[in-house]
């Protein structure tokens, strides 16, 4: 977003992080999410297991899997876990409502799962990330390849208007192996409808709508933390 400040931005979401950690207790399983607010997060947790406590975790993404290793974090496989005790990641937009878009580092569908098997869903954020409306950010889908045109005509029904990731101009490919679409829906009256309708195309493996899926939203405005609930 133009004229945000990245260092006070950054400020912000490392204040978010440090009010998020009063939450994580001894023999926690914590989920941990992907992105740059994600990453404050998991930079925080490493000091704090340096400080004694004791905790495993989940990683949404092989890079935050490296990175948690890199720092001395253990991680569980996802796939053996039934629930995950609190996780911790980021939005790129939220209302007060709790309804997030989130993907844009292409984690998603790893992440709703991680905030699916969580008893305690908390999302950190800046103060650039809350919104009246979701949809000025892009709603991110994550496509099986084979279904990447029936999708984009789905999409297109939905009066989406669908771009094909690209990074350094290859197509992008998430961690498990499929395409991210960026779809502009506008701003969105109804997410709720919209998310339901997503989840009905087949091919579509995962959207960044997350509705109904946040405990809470802790975001740092300055020197102030605010909890929305």
């Amino acid at each position: 977003m133009e004229g945000i400040d990245k260092n006070k931005q950054d400020q912000e979401k490392l204040s978010a992080a440090k009010a998020a950690f009063q939450f994580v207790k001894n023999n926690d399983v914590v989920g941990l999410g992907t992105g740059s607010t994600a990453t404050f997060a998991i930079e925080e947790l490493a000091k704090r297991i340096q400080a004694g406590l004791k905790i495993k975790a989940a990683a949404s993404s092989v890079k935050t899997e490296e990175l948690a290793l890199s720092l001395g974090i253990p991680i569980l496989k996802l796939e053996t876990l039934g629930s995950i005790d609190i996780s911790i990641d980021g939005a790129d937009e939220f209302t007060e409502s709790l309804n997030l878009i989130k993907g844009g580092g292409g984690a998603l569908f790893r992440e709703k799962i991680i905030a699916s098997l969580s008893k305690n869903s908390i999302i950190i954020t800046d103060s650039s990330k809350k919104v009246d409306r979701l949809g000025a950010f892009t709603v991110p889908v994550e496509v099986v390849p084979l279904a990447l045109q029936y999708v984009l005509n789905q999409l297109a029904a939905l009066n989406g208007k669908a771009v094909l990731r690209k990074m350094d101009e290859k197509t992008f490919v998430s961690d498990n192996g499929n395409y991210i679409v960026d779809v502009d829906f506008g701003l969105l009256d109804k997410p709720e409808e919209l998310a339901l309708a997503l989840n009905q195309i087949d091919g579509l493996l995962a959207h960044g709508l997350f509705i109904g899926l946040t405990s809470k939203v802790i975001m740092a405005k300055g020197d102030e933390i605010l909890v929305f609930e």
